[in-house]
C-alpha cells in the first residue's frame, strides 16, 4: 500500500499489528522515527464498516495501521518493538481483555512482510523467554477501518483513564517482567544522566555509601524498596529494623528471585556480596548476626533502592504487594 514519499523519495508503506487493546499499542510506535501516522481500527472479519459496539460481532479484532518511511525504519524493527508490547503465548485475548476480539496477529501486506514475520515469530518462539509457543497469528492483510476519533491517540486525550488502564490491566508488569534483560538495560552514559554520582557509585562501582549519611537508614514510614534502576521489588518495610549500623537493614529479602549472592574477598575479607537478578546492581552484603530465628542481616546500600510507600503501590505498579500492609 502506498501513502506518500518517504525520504528516499520511495513510497511510504504500512504495517498492521493486533495486540490486543489499541490504544497500548499507539505510543511505542508513534515514537519511533520514521514512523508518520499510527492509526486504531479493526480488521480481520468479514463484516462491513464496523464500529466499537459491534466489530467482535463481525469477527474483526482491534488492530493498528503504521504507516512508515522503509529508509528510516525497518520492517524488522516494527516487528521487534511489536512483540515487546504483548503477550504472544495467549491465544484467548490480552491481559485483562479476554475473548477473541483482542487475540494477537501480524497482518502482512505482500511476500516480504510475511517471510520476516514468519522468522520473527520462529526466532522468538525458539528463544526459550516464553514456556508456552507463541500463539500470534500471521494473517494476509485484508480491508483495515478506521476506529471512532475518540480511540484515536486515547493516551494522549485521557492521560489518567489511559495510566489507570494500563495499571490495572497488568500488561506493564509482564512486560517488565519478560524484556528487562541486557538489551533493555541502560548505558552507562544513560545511567549517569539517570543517577545521582553516589547512586552510580554504589550499584556500578561496587561502592559504599556513608553510614548514618544515608536516605533509608532511618526510613520508618510503610513500603517496599525497589532496585534503583531496573524497579524489582526487594525488601519490604515489614522485615526491616534498626541495626545500628547506619545503614538499612533487613532479615530478609521480599522477592528471594531477584535477589543475587556471591562470594566477596574484597578488602582483605570473606563476605557474602547481594546483587540485583534482573539489573546485577550491586546492592550490600547479606551476614549472619541478624535477629534470630533465621540470623541474617541484609545491609544494603541506600543508593541503591527506591522507597515506594504503601498508599503509592498501585499507582506504581506493585498493586500485589498492597496485601502486605492490611490490618
Amino acid at each position: 500500500m502506498v501513502d506518500a514519499q518517504g525520504k528516499g523519495g520511495g513510497a511510504m508503506e504500512k504495517a498492521i499489528f493486533s495486540g490486543g487493546c489499541f490504544w497500548c499499542m499507539e505510543p511505542p510506535f508513534e515514537k519511533l522515527d520514521g514512523v508518520t501516522e499510527v492509526v486504531s481500527g479493526y480488521t480481520g472479519g468479514s463484516g462491513e464498516n464496523p464500529t466499537y459496539e459491534d466489530y467482535a460481532q463481525k469477527g474483526h479484532i482491534e488492530a493498528i495501521q503504521v504507516t512508515y518511511d522503509p529508509a528510516k525504519v525497518s520492517y524488522q524493527k516494527l516487528l521487534d518493538v511489536f512483540w515487546r508490547q504483548i503477550d504472544p503465548t495467549d491465544d484467548a485475548g490480552q491481559f485483562c481483555d479476554r475473548g477473541p476480539a483482542y487475540r494477537t496477529a501480524i497482518f502482512y501486506e505482500n511476500e516480504a512482510q510475511k517471510q520476516q514475520a514468519e522468522q520473527s515469530k520462529a526466532e522468538l518462539d525458539a528463544s526459550g523467554r516464553y514456556k508456552k509457543s507463541v500463539a500470534t497469528d500471521i494473517l494476509p492483510a485484508s480491508t483495515f477501518y478506521k476506529a471512532e476519533d475518540y480511540h484515536q491517540d486515547y493516551y494522549q486525550k485521557n492521560p489518567s483513564a489511559y495510566k489507570a488502564y494500563r495499571l490495572t490491566c497488568g500488561r506493564d508488569q509482564f512486560l517488565k517482567k519478560t524484556w528487562l534483560d541486557e538489551s533493555e538495560k541502560p548505558t552507562q552514559e544513560e545511567l549517569k544522566k539517570r543517577l545521582t554520582p553516589m547512586q552510580c557509585k554504589v550499584t556500578q562501582e561496587d561502592g559504599t555509601e556513608p553510614a548514618f549519611q544515608n536516605e533509608y537508614w532511618n526510613n520508618h514510614r510503610e513500603g517496599i524498596y525497589v532496585d534503583i534502576v531496573s524497579g524489582e521489588p526487594l525488601f519490604s518495610s515489614i522485615d526491616k529494623y534498626d541495626s545500628g549500623t547506619g545503614w538499612p537493614s533487613f532479615t530478609k529479602p521480599l522477592e528471594p528471585g531477584n535477589i543475587v549472592k556471591k562470594e566477596d574477598k574484597s578488602l582483605f575479607m570473606n563476605r557474602t556480596e547481594v546483587r540485583s537478578k534482573e539489573a546485577d546492581s550491586h546492592l550490600g552484603h547479606v551476614f549472619e548476626n541478624g535477629p534470630k530465628p533465621a540470623g541474617l542481616r541484609y545491609c544494603i546500600n541506600s543508593a541503591a533502592l527506591r522507597f515506594i510507600p504503601k498508599e503509592d503501590l498501585e499507582k506504581e505498579g506493585y498493586g500485589q504487594y498492597k496485601k502486605l500492609f492490611e490490618k
